[in-house]
């Protein structure tokens, strides 16, 4: 039995008791870092994009991107420190850092709802991604979301619900419960406002929302309890039910969405698609197992998970059908995906492995080919909730990978330009 197969094995036997979990997760990787001959800061051409001014500075997930439409301006979000609690109560300051001028600071906004993971969700907004960002705040009590005119330098609008994903077009955003989200996966959620469903396993309340990003209007799509009845399992029954991960399909006329269970401290995950308006679900993949995703195209979906005859491993799949194929055999951990704008490449990464190293992988589907870019070092500090996973996302060109890393010591930007050679292998794919 491999290294890989014993991780697992353990991992699987202390499912439902995440504090020995943690516990024996860090006792291990504390082991397997004394021990090692392998001790390193980093490795591949990162270069480093926020200053070293004694704050951290990350952007967030890994399916979106941080560089405006001409690859000059870059978000970030400026913070004091991203180690002690996943969702800080202390403001953070939205930034854009200008490439063409030595990566100078420009301060956006205060942001005041935001979290280690996936910041407040800042993005460029379609269809031009160049003018305007759209990020999550808490402004009157209220979790709201706030679109950003770059080239006037002021707030174009303020709308009634926080996003989580939007359309490409710009048109429209889905939001879902950012306090309950924070209470059952802290990292991912917001802690300004209390989950008011917290005693309720199941809520017959809404978890997706719809807000129009021209005229406001906000659209209930989902409810907890619609999911749940929705081809129910039997693990459903007395389980905690919680709603993560939308993302919107390139057309914007279907999303998918990770559904999650928790029953006696063990987690269930199933993908599931609709369209935009909530109805005609698919439940896509359904094998206990589903962590990262991303969009191919319109009918394709890229996503780390299990299937019962093969295991954990990268899958391909087409919405609407039980049809998939496995990529990358090799590369056979969990990581953040996505695809290059022209859809010929593929980046992901690791989480630290008991050496507390994680790396960036570059693959191609044609001969399930994936080479290993850069590695890194993860501090100890930064560990559990307020891990910094690499997230690494695409500039618009395709040419430039971004990542979020504390080998330094803090929380920074780093970019990783591609090697020519395995720019035009894309050509072969």
């Amino acid at each position: 039995m491999n290294i890989l197969k014993i991780e697992n094995a353990g991992k699987k036997l202390l499912e439902g008791h995440p504090i020995m979990k943690r516990t024996a997760k860090r006792l291990y990787h504390l082991a397997g870092y004394t021990f090692s001959k392998d001790k390193i800061k980093s490795e591949g051409p990162l270069i480093r994009v926020s200053p070293r001014d004694g704050f951290e500075y990350f952007y967030g997930y890994y399916d979106k991107s941080p560089w405006d439409a001409d690859d000059r301006y870059m978000i970030a979000l400026k913070v004091r420190q991203t180690y002690k609690s996943p969702a800080p109560k202390e403001p953070g300051i939205l930034v854009l850092l200008d490439t063409a001028r030595q990566n100078q600071v420009i301060k956006i906004s205060s942001v005041h709802a935001w979290n280690v993971q996936q910041g407040c969700m800042a993005q460029w907004l379609g269809p031009d991604f160049r003018t305007r960002i759209i990020f999550n705040d808490f402004r009157d009590g209220r979790y709201c979301s706030v679109i950003f005119n770059i080239r006037d330098m002021k707030i174009e609008k303020i709308l009634p619900k926080p996003i989580y994903d939007v359309a490409v077009d710009g048109s429209y955003a889905l939001s879902l419960d950012f306090s309950r989200l924070h209470r059952l996966r802290p990292g991912y959620g917001y802690s300004n406002l209390p989950d008011s469903t917290r005693d309720n396993l199941c809520p017959d309340k809404t978890c997706i929302w719809k807000l129009d990003l021209k005229t406001s209007s906000v659209t209930e799509l989902l409810k907890y309890r619609d999911l749940a009845d929705f081809q129910p399992d039997i693990t459903m029954k007395g389980a905690v039910h919680k709603v993560n991960h939308l993302m919107i399909r390139p057309d914007g006329k279907r999303f998918m969405l990770l559904h999650r269970w928790f029953l006696n401290g063990k987690k269930h995950t199933r993908l599931v698609t609709a369209d935009q308006n909530g109805k005609d679900l698919y439940n896509l993949s359904d094998d206990v197992f589903v962590s990262h995703c991303f969009w191919k195209n319109n009918q394709e979906i890229l996503s780390f998970l299990r299937k019962a005859q093969t295991g954990d491993h990268y899958y391909l799949m087409r919405d609407q059908t039980q049809q998939y194929h496995m990529l990358w055999p090799q590369l056979n951990t969990d990581g953040h995906c996505s695809y290059s704008p022209d859809r010929t490449l593929v980046v992901t990464d690791t989480y630290p492995n008991r050496k507390r190293i994680a790396s960036v992988y570059l693959c191609i589907e044609k001969g399930n080919r994936s080479d290993r870019l850069a590695r890194v070092f993860s501090p100890f500090r930064y560990d559990n909730d307020c891990r910094c996973d690499l997230h690494p996302r695409w500039n618009r060109a395709g040419n430039k990978i971004c990542i979020d890393s504390t080998h330094e010591g803090k929380r920074a930007l780093y970019v990783i330009p591609l090697p020519f050679n395995i720019i035009g292998d894309r050509n072969e794919t």
